[in-house]
């Protein structure tokens, strides 16, 4: 991003022509996140005509609404998105393929589709308490905030919001620090997020040498601003008052060890039980599959065991002519590996048409 941005600076990007001597081809992508876009921008740059269809009432998926504004001003998703639309790109927003527009109609207008629709479906909390008023999932948490700095108004009784509150984040990874991060500016009375996994080593462990990826403690920009972090915590009820409000969160400390075969197992410490005040508690445990898709439902597209959409080694779906990119298909992943997955999509489509 530091080298885009230099990019930028220097005037390397003040204009995107539209591309000339277009191919009679038309490839329609649904989702806009960062394997769309990336998949849009390739196809558009070889010739072929391009559609994006977004849900949401602006481009950008998770770059746009699930990334908040203080790790990504929307000023640069909304950038880039309009030098696409110079470019001849054409994004249709508020739009649900399969909903508001059927499957048979992409089919007739478009020689193939990419599906980009991300990774929708949470992992729950299986635990006595957990239908209690006060708990919510992260993405919807983090995607109203965004909502809100973006000027929407949202009814009353629908903010989720974390002032004066003690917060209790669910989850270790990326999404429960942009949590931390979200709670703090809302002005919460504390926040602690909790975490299943021991705490990692600060230095690289033998078990992970380079050039491998190290498993070792990461602090984001969040947790240097407040807040505190527990390590090997489970958590075992949540108790409410007599309005069915959460109010206290009964957890208990893990001891982590490999077992004969090597693999990491816990056990729960004995008498280390202990209760922690929460008013708000928001679940960041990562996602499970792509949730609910009315068109991946009517095309009868093949699934794993988990949900994701199988594909082939070329990105292509059970139903000829339909491509799938990013985590509808890979399952939650990084932001770069979603783009390179929408660039391998890209080319297969290419591949594709070319072939036809």
């Amino acid at each position: 991003m530091a080298v885009a941005e230099k990019a930028f600076e220097y005037g390397f990007y003040l204009n995107e022509k539209k591309v000339e001597n277009k191919k009679d081809k038309k490839v329609a992508i649904i989702g806009s996140g960062p394997a769309g876009l990336a998949a849009a921008y390739y196809l558009n740059k070889h010739g072929y005509e391009v559609t994006v269809y977004e849900n949401a009432p602006k481009p950008g998926g998770i770059l746009r609404y699930g990334i908040p504004n203080f790790k990504l001003e929307k000023g640069i998703v909304d950038r880039r998105i309009k030098l696409m639309e110079q470019s001849g790109i054409i994004f249709e927003t508020n739009v649900e393929v399969g909903k508001d527009i059927s499957a048979r109609y992409i089919h007739t207008r478009f020689d193939a589709v990419i599906l980009a629709g991300g990774a929708r479906q949470p992992r729950g909390l299986d635990v006595p308490g957990k239908e209690l008023k006060g708990i919510f999932f992260a993405m919807p948490y983090l995607i109203q905030q965004t909502r809100i700095l973006d000027g929407e108004i949202i009814p009353e009784d629908k903010v989720i919001s974390a002032k004066n509150k003690n917060v209790i984040v669910i989850g270790g990874g990326d999404t429960g620090a942009d949590c931390v991060g979200t709670a703090l500016r809302q002005g919460a009375k504390s926040v602690t997020q909790i975490e299943i996994l021991p705490e990692p080593p600060k230095t690289r462990p033998p078990e992970t040498p380079w050039p491998e990826w190290p498993l070792i403690l990461r602090e984001s920009s969040s947790h240097k601003e407040g807040g505190k972090r527990l390590w090997g915590v489970l958590t075992k009820k949540i108790v409410g008052d007599e309005n069915g409000n959460v109010k206290k969160i009964h957890a208990v400390k893990l001891n982590w060890k490999k077992n004969e075969n090597g693999q990491w197992i816990s056990e729960e410490i004995p008498n280390s039980e202990f209760v922690m005040n929460s008013d708000l508690i928001l679940l960041a445990m990562g996602f499970i599959g792509p949730g609910k898709n009315i068109y991946v439902e009517e095309l009868g597209l093949e699934l794993d065991k988990k949900g994701f959409i199988v594909r082939t080694p070329g990105n292509m779906t059970s139903v000829q002519g339909v491509f799938v990119a990013g985590d509808m298909t890979q399952g939650a992943s990084l932001v770069v590996r979603a783009i390179a997955d929408g660039l391998k999509s890209a080319k297969s489509v290419i591949k594709y048409l070319e072939e036809k």
